[in-house]
């Protein structure tokens, strides 16, 4: 079930739709240079996916990269009682009954310094998304700043991002442009991410972008 896109790195595809958008989901898994996995944006929890997860390696990190894609955590901390569960700190707010035990800023935690690097995006408090970045791979993982729907079974999804702008290209949704509270923040934030050296971008919604990476993050982070 799982891809791998990179040395180290692979993503699970799934079906995701919230009401008429059907944007489809991603979960991606890093292996640590223990062996360990880090694991982004758990999706739906079900036998299928622990077997997938399993086949690669021991969990160690489940992460909730923003205020939304906290879903199926709590599933996951269950199954996997002694990984690490973190997210946004604002998020035990949100889910007090979801046990958080790292709270996701811009220092990245020991456990995954050695190959993670980690920019919360600032400015826009409804979404508190951390952008990560993978050196090895030079893969960067975005959650919901940007789309990358190249298809989809829904004529209002399709509508609803070329009127964003983000239609078959990387590109930010106009819900996500439209809760940014302080642009300079953003901006200051997403100019550390763009000093990643690119060479392949993991959405969670969309195709992963294998070609053209770092020009593509430019355009993209330029719509903020």
């Amino acid at each position: 079930m799982f891809r791998q896109v990179a040395e180290d790195v692979y993503a699970l595809s799934v079906e995701f739709r919230v009401g008429p958008m059907d944007l489809g989901g991603r979960m991606t898994a890093v292996r640590l240079p223990d062996g360990g996995l880090w694991l982004h944006s758990p999706v739906r929890f079900g036998p299928e996916a622990r077997a997938a997860v399993d086949a690669l390696g021991p969990v160690r990190f489940l992460v909730a990269p923003n205020l939304m894609h906290h879903l199926h955590v709590r599933d996951w901390a269950a199954a996997y009682p002694d990984a690490k569960v973190a997210a946004p700190a604002a998020l035990q707010g949100k889910r007090p009954d979801l046990r958080i035990d790292v709270a996701l800023g811009d220092a990245a935690e020991a456990g995954w310094a050695d190959v993670l690097d980690q920019v919360l995006v600032q400015g826009m408090p409804r979404v508190d998304e951390v952008l990560f970045f993978h050196r090895p791979s030079r893969t960067l993982f975005v959650t919901d700043l940007a789309f990358n729907v190249h298809r989809t079974g829904s004529w209002f999804t399709r509508v609803y991002l070329t009127l964003s702008g983000a239609w078959q290209r990387l590109a930010p949704s106009l819900l996500a442009r439209s809760v940014v509270k302080d642009r300079q923040a953003v901006r200051a934030s997403l100019a550390r991410a763009q000093a990643w050296d690119v060479a392949r971008v993991v959405v969670c919604h969309g195709d992963v972008v294998e070609q053209g990476a770092q020009e593509a993050v430019r355009n993209a982070f330029a719509r903020f």
